[in-house]
This record gives C-alpha cells, sequence and structure tokens, in this order.
C-alpha cells in the first residue's frame, strides 16, 4: 500500500509540473512572446488544456470574478500539496 501511496505522490508532482507548465505557457502568448498560431505551440497548448482543465475549470466556476486575472492554478497547487503533504502521510501512517 505504501507503494500505491508513494506513486500517487509522483503523479501529483508531476501533474503540478503540467500545470505550471500550462501557466508558463499561456503567459508566453498572452505577452506575445511565442505565435499562438503555430502549430507546434497549438497543439502543445491544446495538450495542456485537455490534462489541466477538467481540475481548473470547476475551481473557476467556484470562485468569485476578479476581473483578468486566473488564481484557479494558484488554489489547485494548494490543494495538491495538501493531499500530498497531509492526506498522503496520514493514510500511509494508518496501514503501518
Amino acid at each position: 500500500m505504501i507503494e500505491l501511496l508513494n506513486f500517487i505522490s509522483y503523479l501529483i508532482t508531476l501533474y503540478t509540473y503540467v500545470i505550471i507548465a500550462g501557466v508558463i505557457l499561456s503567459w508566453l502568448m498572452a505577452f506575445g512572446v511565442i505565435n499562438a498560431y503555430n502549430p507546434m505551440v497549438r497543439s502543445i497548448w491544446q495538450g495542456l488544456n485537455a490534462v489541466t482543465e477538467p481540475l481548473l475549470a470547476p475551481i473557476r466556476n467556484a470562485l468569485p470574478n476578479m476581473g483578468g486575472i486566473d488564481i484557479s492554478p494558484v488554489v489547485l497547487l494548494l490543494a495538491l500539496f495538501f493531499v500530498q503533504s497531509v492526506i498522503l502521510p496520514n493514510i500511509a501512517k494508518a496501514f503501518m
């Protein structure tokens, strides 16, 4: 069971990196650093959105409108860090 919890922790870390990559890519596209019409950039963007939007969309719907600022990735990262540092170790302690 501990190995499964370690694997889940690894997946959470990997998903954290994907969220950060999506945020950085959105900033680069918003500031015109990279061309959003490039097929390679567009495919990477669509792939990142396909992976992150199922968890970010409900958070965006629950948060109040803050103008042009999207803090849903921050909320999701905080939730992932909470699961990884509080919930998973407590589950591991329960099985020891």
